[in-house]
């Protein structure tokens, strides 16, 4: 089995004032295991919705969305909720961090959450912030940290417990140059153990890192060589 995310004949309507918004029309997409994937296209193109709906955040208006084969249309919300748990990560704009958790127990409370051991939480937490530069911020909370800061702290939860599916949107829009090739030594390096990792980005020369490049335009979606 080498495919990790199939996406057959997929469309998404949205209604707005009463007009009908085909978003995505017709997709057919097979992503594989340890494939680097950069989406691109023009703001509101339907990155973000493309990337919720292959999360399992979002239902497709038809077609079918599998994960490692299974289709998960029929999925209840445990279901998709066990996949996503053990199985995927997703890096959003907004770093949605808990204010009241220092960078640590941000980290942390996502092994924790997959019920992991808390004390080896805290020890893969740790070591995983320090790879991002944050090892003099762990204590701090997300109020005392720079947005830069509280992504790289983002960024650190969706890796620490290596997913199978990395999914990011702009995940270093908020980064400074030096950072932003640090994190993506990281994306390499989940990508050499066989991760998945599509990424969102208007940047050329991040785009240009990955295995491939899908533009969405106009409903669509075509394959360009990175």
């Amino acid at each position: 089995m080498n495919s990790l995310i199939k996406v057959t004949n997929l469309n998404k309507t949205f209604y707005f004032q009463k007009k009908k918004l085909n978003i995505l029309r017709n997709i057919n997409i097979d992503i594989k295991k340890g494939e680097m994937v950069a989406l691109l296209g023009p703001s509101g193109s339907g990155k973000s919705t493309f990337l919720h709906m292959i999360g399992l955040l979002d239902k497709p208006t038809s077609g079918q969305i599998y994960f490692q084969e299974k289709i998960t249309n029929k999925m209840n919300e445990n279901e998709k909720d066990q996949i996503r748990r053990k199985n995927i990560s997703i890096i959003y704009q907004q770093n949605n961090l808990l204010n009241d958790f220092t960078s640590l127990e941000n980290v942390s409370i996502a092994m924790i959450s997959a019920n992991q051991n808390k004390k080896l939480s805290i020890t893969k937490s740790t070591k995983i912030l320090n790879k991002v530069g944050l090892n003099s911020r762990l204590e701090h909370f997300p109020s005392d940290l720079s947005g830069g800061e509280q992504q790289r702290v983002a960024i650190a939860r969706a890796f620490v417990n290596e997913p199978n599916l990395i999914l990011a949107d702009e995940p270093t829009g908020s980064l400074d140059q030096k950072t932003a090739k640090e994190i993506f030594s990281l994306f390499l390096k989940l990508k050499s153990q066989k991760r998945t990792i599509i990424y969102a980005t208007h940047n050329r020369e991040l785009a240009n890192k990955a295995d491939y490049k899908l533009l969405i335009n106009n409903g669509s979606i075509k394959r360009l060589n990175a």
